[in-house]
C-alpha cells in the first residue's frame, strides 16, 4: 500500500515542477485548451440532439403508450450522455497528448534533464511524423481497451447494490490506470519502450499507478481542471517513468542539493526498450 502514497507524491511533484517553470506550464496549457473546446462542443451537441438520436435508433418504441415511451427513451438518452462523458474523461488525455505532442515532448525532456544526474534527456531519434503516428496508434489501442472496460462496467452497473457502490469505485481505478499509461507514454516512447512493455511495467506496480492516476481521474471530472493539471501530470508521469525503469533521480532537480536517488530496478524483462 506504500506505493499508493508514492504515486500520489509523484502527481504533486509534477505540479510543483511546472509551478517553478512558468514558461513550460504556459505552453503546456495550450493543447488542453484546444481539446477542451472540441470536447465541450461535442458534449453540447450530444445534449441537444441525443434525444433525437435515441428516437431514430428505437423506431420499434414509437407506438408505446405513455409514460413508458418517455421513460424508456429518457433512460437511453441519459445513458448515451453518461457514456459520452465517460469516454471524454478516458480519451481526453489521449487526444490532448496527440494534439500537444511537441509541447509535451519538450516539457518531458526538460523534466528529464532537470532531474538526471548527468543532465541528459533520452531522445527517440525519430522524425516528428513517426512519433505522431506511434502515439496515435498506441492511443487508439488504449482507447479501445478502455472502451471495453467501460462497456463491462456499464453492464455491471445494473447489478443491485454492487452496481451503485463498487462499480463506480472500480471505474475510477480503471480510468486512473489508463490515464497513467497515456501520460507515462510521453517519456517511455522517447526511450523506445513499446506499448506491451509499458503495460507490463504499469501492471507490475499497480498500486503506484493507482496512487498517481486515480486522484487524477477524479479531478478530471471537474470542468476545466484537466486543462490546468495536464502539464503537471506530464511532468509527474515523467518522474514516475524514471522510477519504473530504475533510473537515477537527482533530488530537488536544478534547485536541489544535487543528491542522487538510485531507484530499484524493475522486474527482469519488463522494461527492455524496443520499437
Amino acid at each position: 500500500m506504500r506505493d499508493l502514497g508514492v504515486g500520489f507524491r509523484y502527481l504533486l511533484k509534477g505540479q510543483r515542477w511546472v509551478a517553478r517553470h512558468g514558461r513550460s506550464y504556459g505552453f503546456g496549457l495550450l493543447p488542453g485548451l484546444i481539446t477542451l473546446v472540441l470536447y465541450a462542443a461535442a458534449l453540447v451537441a450530444l445534449a441537444l440532439w441525443g434525444e433525437d438520436a435515441v428516437a431514430w435508433a428505437t423506431p420499434f418504441a414509437d407506438d408505446w403508450s405513455s409514460p413508458w415511451l418517455g421513460l424508456f427513451r429518457g433512460f437511453l438518452t441519459a445513458v448515451l450522455f453518461a457514456l459520452g462523458l465517460l469516454l471524454s474523461v478516458v480519451t481526453f488525455t489521449a487526444v490532448t497528448l496527440l494534439v500537444g505532442q511537441p509541447f509535451y515532448e519538450n516539457l518531458s525532456e526538460k523534466v528529464d534533464r532537470d532531474v538526471s544526474p548527468d543532465g541528459h534527456a533520452p531522445e527517440s531519434g525519430l522524425p516528428l511524423w513517426r512519433e505522431l503516428w506511434i502515439s496515435a496508434r498506441d492511443s487508439l489501442r488504449i482507447v479501445l481497451r478502455a472502451a471495453l472496460w467501460g462497456v463491462l462496467l456499464f453492464a455491471c452497473g445494473f447489478i443491485p447494490v454492487v452496481g451503485q457502490t463498487a462499480v463506480p469505485v472500480v471505474g475510477f481505478f480503471v480510468t486512473g490506470f489508463f490515464l497513467t499509461e497515456e501520460l507515462t507514454s510521453v517519456a517511455l516512447q522517447r526511450r523506445g519502450v513499446e506499448l506491451r512493455t509499458r503495460l507490463g511495467l504499469l501492471r507490475s506496480r499497480k498500486t503506484l499507478v493507482w496512487g498517481f492516476g486515480t486522484p487524477l481521474a477524479v479531478s478530471f471530472l471537474v470542468p476545466f481542471v484537466a486543462v490546468f493539471l495536464m502539464p503537471g501530470a506530464v511532468a509527474g508521469a515523467t518522474l514516475m517513468a524514471r522510477e519504473l525503469l530504475g533510473e537515477e533521480i537527482r533530488d530537488g532537480g536544478e534547485e536541489g542539493d544535487g543528491a542522487v536517488t538510485t531507484l530499484p530496478k524493475p522486474p527482469s524483462g519488463s522494461s527492455s526498450p524496443g520499437r
